[in-house]
């Protein structure tokens, strides 16, 4: 006679551990947990459970959340927040208990939703990383999902960074509007002078250049969607003299003589082997004295790899690389600039993803609606995950001026930073 299986979400809450915010409730009718719990996780399905006995990494859960076989009642962030110091302590022998206590048969493999990509393997049959034509596909496979999803999601702004808070009150659109301001401050910003900005998103950066500092100002970006978004605004906002929006790789652009250059969330995506030649390559496109303002997220040390693995790399970011600060600092300096300030917004980040999961929560009908739900359930959960990764100091986001100096050693710099702080 075989013996009586425990129930699933006592199994899970064993695993897991007893959380007073946390209930789990199965498709078995069995439940854990208090009842009065803040957040509820809801395993549907045994297909849920087939995903994380059978996937890597966290992939299992991604995947059984995504295709829905797994839900969260309640705030995704609170219920991430309650697992994480757990998740970090399940061992290998608890992974053995698991799988004797459900049962072989959830060993089985399931076809991961449609929304993830192939292995990175399985990629590379169909061009080198961070060629042109991989970099412009995994691009256009993150910002090509629908303007109208990413107006629900970012607000406004259009800003798909993170925002500098002026104080802890502030709204997210004050906040990304004095995050473009800071940038054109550090980058010392005049009427009349020519602004490159690469990886320019919706013209955020471009369009506060232009209206509030008279600067003559290009963007490009490799987002079809996002050019002709960012085109469109800036007409409509009376730029069009002064601004411009290129579908376009960086490593296409023609002009030079700048004045400045803005990266701003572009460096995820170049991959740290490459990042010589592109400070070389911004470093040619500036004239002496020229500043580089290079915003990204970064690593909180060097021992940490640099390829994004798992959920991340399978459908947020395909092929996207973090390097630490010191990396991003070193190839600035060996590469054509002299480094003058750094400076963490980390906690500023995990605000400003806070603000989008807001938007995206109140929104959610229209945006699924838009995008699907699958895809809505992802960036839920990668913005989520994301905004406590930055709490706990799993990753940062950093900000390098460099400048471009005279044959002489003249930096054409003030003795003090001069863009008020």
């Amino acid at each position: 006679m075989s013996r009586s299986r425990t129930p699933v979400a006592q199994i899970l809450e064993r695993l897991v551990g007893p959380r007073s915010e946390l209930s789990i409730t199965a498709y078995d009718g069995s439940s854990s947990g208090p009842a009065g719990a803040k957040v509820g996780i809801e395993v549907r399905s045994p297909l849920a459970l087939s995903y994380l006995l059978s996937s890597p990494g966290d992939l299992g859960v991604a995947r059984a959340y995504v295709a829905g076989h797994l839900d969260v009642s309640g705030d995704l962030y609170t219920a991430l927040h309650a697992l994480a110091a757990q998740a970090d302590q399940v061992t290998a022998a608890d992974k053995v208990w698991l799988l004797r206590e459900l049962g072989p048969q959830h060993l089985r493999r399931v076809e991961p939703p449609v929304e993830e990509l192939p292995s990175r393997f399985r990629r590379g049959l169909h061009g080198l990383r961070h060629s042109k034509s991989r970099d412009s596909s995994a691009i256009s496979r993150h910002y090509d999902v629908s303007n109208r999803f990413y107006e629900l999601v970012l607000g406004p702004s259009m800003a798909y960074t993170c925002a500098v808070f002026p104080t802890a009150d502030a709204t997210l659109e004050e906040a990304q509007k004095n995050k473009f301001d800071l940038v054109c401050r550090k980058l010392d910003l005049k009427p009349g002078m020519r602004l490159l900005d690469v990886g320019c998103g919706w013209g955020g950066m471009v369009e506060h250049a232009a209206e509030h500092y008279g600067v003559q100002a290009l963007g490009v970006t490799l987002s079809r969607e996002q050019a002709q978004w960012a085109q469109k605004d800036i007409v409509a906002k009376g730029l069009a003299d002064k601004a411009e929006v290129r579908h376009l790789d960086y490593r296409d652009i023609k002009e030079t003589g700048f004045d400045a250059v803005s990266s701003i969330g572009l460096t995820e995506h170049i991959g740290a082997r490459n990042l010589p030649s592109y400070f070389s390559f911004l470093a040619s496109k500036v004239k002496v004295h020229g500043r580089l303002l290079n915003h990204c997220v970064t690593n909180p040390n060097t021992r940490v790899p640099h390829r994004s693995r798992g959920f991340i790399d399978r459908y947020v970011f395909p092929d996207g690389e973090l390097e630490a600060s010191g990396e991003i600092v070193s190839a600035m300096q060996d590469n054509g600039f002299e480094v003058r300030h750094l400076e963490n917004l980390r906690e500023h980040y995990a605000e400003t993803l806070a603000g989008w999961c807001a938007n995206l929560d109140a929104n959610w009908d229209e945006a699924i609606a838009e995008a699907g739900a699958g895809r809505g359930r992802v960036w839920a959960l990668y913005m989520a995950a994301c905004r406590l990764a930055f709490e706990r100091r799993e990753i940062e986001l950093t900000q390098v001026l460099g400048v471009k100096v005279g044959a002489e050693g003249d930096a054409g710099m003030p003795l003090r930073p001069d863009w008020g702080v």
